[in-house]
């Protein structure tokens, strides 16, 4: 049983090496995503026969989930994205009730979510999760921090890539529209709940996602006056970029025609043509 208990660290391997999202393989074991998540965090047991269900899902073998894994990968270290690759993502930290809390919020909206279906998607008691949120609202509240900060560093880092101002915006721009498609659910629920959330964690929360719309719009600004960008009102065109990156996952699905880095390639491509970026 000890040699099961830490699978869990093979099963998330395993699962990003063949590009399955933790609610993929949730969905083909038959369990909700705060137990896969669980699984994956070492915080449930596993039996033999949930092992190999896990395997199967993952084209795997149980055996090939408990052999050990090189040294290097034993720490789990190499899930964490360097602090100066902003293309790289790892699974976002989420405990097994936040982590519940995504899925029903999306499919039900903050209003529509109640504790005792959160929980029941967690696979804890309404007890056990008022042990680690107090209400629905700091769950709401957990995942916008998560959220904005994931998104924030990963656009200031992409804004320090390139060699001209226009680079940097289009790297920015990248950044911003690979986000939105890899972080689909989450950011869906962070953009469209905002107006749920309560003070004073609102107006710090918003002032967050200012930050990042601010960000481009400087950058936008900057393109114009090294003479790179030839837009007239670079402010506005930034902002409509920003909407059209945002908007991704309101109509992304993994299923579709293009990959999250097509679009955001895509994505960076239209925001220069926007911006009447002068020839490369």
């Amino acid at each position: 049983m000890a040699e099961l208990d830490g699978a869990g660290a093979a099963i998330r391997r395993a699962r990003l090496e063949a590009g399955l999202t933790l609610r993929g393989v949730a969905e083909r074991v038959g369990v909700s995503i705060g137990t896969m998540s669980a699984v994956e965090n070492g915080k449930v047991s596993l039996t033999v026969a949930r092992l190999q269900q896990i395997a199967e899902a993952l084209g795997t073998s149980a055996a090939q989930l408990l052999a050990p894994a090189p040294a290097a990968l034993v720490d789990g270290s190499d899930l964490a994205p360097p602090d100066d690759d902003w293309r790289r993502f790892a699974p976002l930290p989420l405990d097994p009730v936040l982590a519940a809390a995504v899925v029903v919020f999306r499919e039900l909206g903050y209003h529509g979510a109640t504790m005792r279906m959160i929980a029941s998607a967690a696979d804890i008691s309404i007890a056990g999760i008022y042990h680690h949120y107090r209400s629905k609202q700091s769950l709401l509240v957990a995942l916008s921090d998560l959220v904005l900060e994931d998104l924030t560093w990963r656009v200031v880092l992409a804004g320090e890539d390139g060699a001209t101002a226009a680079d940097r915006f289009e790297s920015m721009v990248e950044a911003l529209a690979l986000f939105h498609a890899v972080r689909a659910d989450e950011a869906f629920i962070v953009a469209t709940e905002s107006r749920s959330l309560e003070e004073p964690d609102r107006s710090r929360i918003l002032a967050a996602r200012r930050a990042v719309q601010a960000a481009l719009e400087r950058a936008a600004a900057s393109g114009v006056e090294e003479g790179v960008f030839a837009v007239a009102l670079p402010h506005n065109t930034a902002r409509a970029i920003v909407t059209m990156c945002t908007a991704v996952p309101h109509w992304f699905t993994e299923d579709g025609s293009q990959s999250p880095v097509e679009i955001a390639a895509e994505y960076a491509v239209l925001a220069r043509d926007m911006m009447r970026a002068t020839p490369r």
